[in-house]
């Protein structure tokens, strides 16, 4: 069977030219994307504006070294004043949110007043939808949304394998039919992300994420029609016509650990459209772990 071609490159997206009056914001959800995304801006001199998300931001110590306010997900109609009044231009969406706000409890306020069928529309769909009904109403506000991977290009997988270990021959497809059923569940907004194990796909990503789904396919070992069968891969990639600036596809130490800790022999993301979190860790872990890692050539333009 034919591989895909892979080609090492040095970086797999351009960074975003700031205006020198920029001000720079950060909706941070949990897990490490919004302390990169933070530390990068401020890097470049921008330090940032965190709005922390109640219940959902978890690197608290590091993202509260920052200028910050806490934001229930109740309280989302206060998003846009709060962002006006700390002058905010430009606003990165980070981190995993692992719920939607209950319409029963939102806080009224006059600005939610004059958005509420935006909201019920947005939290109609999946979660793409959601996320670009999101950045349109933001935008039509005066405040640019923009990836994380435009703040902090390093994060974006390259193309190419990344880690001492590559795939084999047999591994390319697992790839193959993980690359397919990922893209197809995306293109019906439902995950991101498969497994392949014996060269057909053996578990998909719904609304539990990837953990969830790794913990599956830890437990389908057990069963008859994959028991003894070795190997296997875990395949992210962008959903077709994604909102890249938000909710790209992400892999980090965690996931080698739970990759590894169901019996894969590595894991395949889609270069230029998917983000190694914890890039150093993650890769090294890997080597540890005798994973390999693999970007995958773009199905489409890395930029939306």
């Amino acid at each position: 069977m034919a591989t895909m071609p892979m080609m090492k490159t040095e970086t797999a997206a351009a960074g975003l030219g700031l205006p020198p009056d920029a001000r720079v914001g950060i909706i941070a959800g949990g897990g490490s994307l919004p302390v990169e995304v933070a530390a990068g801006s401020a890097g470049q001199g921008y330090p940032p504006f965190i709005v922390l998300m109640e219940g959902e931001a978890d690197r608290l110590p590091e993202l509260r070294q920052y200028e910050h306010e806490t934001l229930a997900l109740e309280a989302i109609g206060s998003l846009v004043p709060l962002l006006k009044r700390h002058r905010i231009t430009h606003l990165v969406l980070a981190g995993e949110i692992k719920r939607r706000p209950r319409l029963t409890h939102l806080r009224p306020s006059l600005s939610l007043l004059a958005v509420i069928p935006v909201v019920v529309m947005a939290l109609a769909r999946g979660d793409d939808g959601l996320l670009k009904v999101v950045a349109r109403g933001l935008e039509a506000r005066g405040i640019k949304v923009v990836g994380a991977h435009e703040i902090v290009p390093n994060l974006v997988a390259a193309e190419g394998t990344l880690t001492k270990v590559e795939p084999q021959k047999s591994d390319w497809r697992d790839i193959e039919a993980g690359f397919a059923a990922a893209k197809a569940i995306g293109a019906l907004d439902i995950g991101q992300a498969a497994v392949a194990v014996g060269g057909r796909t053996i578990a998909l990503e719904g609304i539990e994420g990837t953990a969830g789904l790794l913990d599956r396919a830890k437990l389908l070992r057990g069963h008859g029609r994959i028991a003894g069968k070795t190997r296997g891969v875990l395949v992210k990639c962008a959903k077709p016509g994604q909102e890249l600036r938000a909710d790209l596809p992400s892999i980090g130490p965690q996931t080698v650990e739970a990759a590894h800790a169901a019996r894969l022999a590595g894991i395949a993301v889609e270069a230029g459209r998917s983000l190694i979190l914890e890039g150093p860790a993650t890769l090294s872990r890997a080597n540890e772990l005798g994973l390999f890692i693999v970007g995958l050539a773009a199905a489409e333009p890395a930029h939306g």
